[in-house]
């Protein structure tokens, strides 16, 4: 008997089961990317290894490397976290595969976190902030391999106006104009500033110069009705202050 033609204007069903296709499974180097990416926004950077942090940081730059093995070169060149985020450009470029991108990227990484801190400080009265300060100097000068000066600029109140690097010198030495440091308080308006500088041998014991220099510092800052709080040594994870030291 043959089949009756479906009825007009009705459309046939098949009542075969329907077969829903699984997911895909990323493999390879960008399925390591995703369960790391992940395992990041779940459980928190703690989960994370030093050295798989900064893998992530250059998998974003360097799309197409394999960035594990550039991650740990990058700890057995300068041994921590820290030591990576805060070498200079060209000491990164030094590593074989560190191009411009990752460089940059590293870079970022350190201007980001400083920006941070430094935002938390800008306004805020500095002497009564100083756990926050001194964070603040230990992450934007504890791992320079060379010496530099920086002036933070105070207003009456005490409030951060400025914070600026005003020289930078070798691993021992930088050299100090007390005359710019007053005349870039002129232009900002600033009646007190706190005094900072870094020892890259990670001792922040003051030398004989840097205690003649924060005197004269003081002698011609004075002059012009300029105070100076304080003189902060960064040293390797630690610091020293002039003023509790009473070495002014």
């Amino acid at each position: 008997m043959p089949k009756a033609p479906p009825m007009a204007g009705m459309a046939e069903f098949s009542f075969l089961p329907t077969l829903v296709p699984e997911p895909m499974v990323a493999i390879g180097s960008e399925g390591h990317r995703i369960r790391m990416r992940q395992r990041l926004l779940k459980a928190g950077p703690d989960a994370l290894a030093d050295y798989e942090m900064l893998e992530m940081i250059l998998f974003i730059a360097l799309p197409r490397r394999d960035t594990k093995p550039l991650a740990k070169d990058l700890l057995a060149r300068f041994r921590t976290f820290g030591g990576v985020i805060g070498a200079s450009v060209q000491e990164l470029r030094s590593v074989a595969g560190i191009g411009e991108a990752g460089a940059a990227a590293l870079k970022l990484v350190q201007a980001a976190a400083l920006r941070m801190m430094q935002q938390d400080l800008i306004g805020q009265p500095v002497l009564s902030t100083w756990d926050k300060l001194t964070d603040y100097l230990t992450a934007a000068m504890g791992h320079e391999r060379v010496e530099q000066f920086r002036v933070l600029f105070m207003d009456s109140r005490n409030r951060l106006l400025a914070d600026e690097v005003q020289s930078v010198g070798t691993i021992n030495h930088t050299p100090v104009y007390p005359r710019e440091v007053v005349r870039r308080c002129l232009e900002l308006n600033a009646t007190a500033v706190l005094l900072a500088h870094n020892h890259p041998s990670g001792e922040p014991t003051p030398s004989r110069e840097d205690i003649a220099m924060t005197a004269e510092l003081v002698r011609v800052t004075g002059a012009m009705g300029i105070a100076v709080h304080d003189h902060v040594v960064i040293g390797r994870g630690k610091w020293l202050s002039f003023k509790s030291e009473r070495l002014m």
